[in-house]
């Protein structure tokens, strides 16, 4: 990838620490400071998404696993959790099915 189709994104992070308000305006000031020309669209977009969020929370918990629904987001009745659930033995069973399928090929560890 070239370093045109990150130079937003860089962008975004110097304001970040630098404790800045990210905006698309500020973003093409520091890429056009850099000599760096993309679509206006880009910067926009990505001031967009990164709204309202703490970047650098962001980067520090990139390896916790993503969000978890809200807990507003169940339905009447707590549809959402029994369909989680019934979705996990189906998941095991697979795995189980893939553990034994090794046992009828005829041959063993210590044959």
């Amino acid at each position: 990838m070239a370093a045109v189709e990150f130079a937003p994104t860089y962008a975004a992070l110097i304001l970040a620490d630098d404790g800045l308000e990210i905006t698309a305006e500020k973003i093409t000031t520091l890429t056009t400071a850099a000599g760096v020309d993309f679509e206006a669209i880009w910067a926009n977009l990505l001031a967009k998404a990164l709204e309202g969020k703490d970047i650098k929370e962001l980067l520090l918990n990139v390896g916790a696993g993503g969000g978890a629904p809200a807990a507003g987001a169940v339905t009447a009745g707590g549809a959402a959790p029994a369909a989680a659930e019934a979705e996990a033995p189906k998941e095991e069973e697979k795995k189980e099915e893939k553990e034994e399928s090794d046992d009828d090929m005829g041959f063993g560890l210590f044959d």
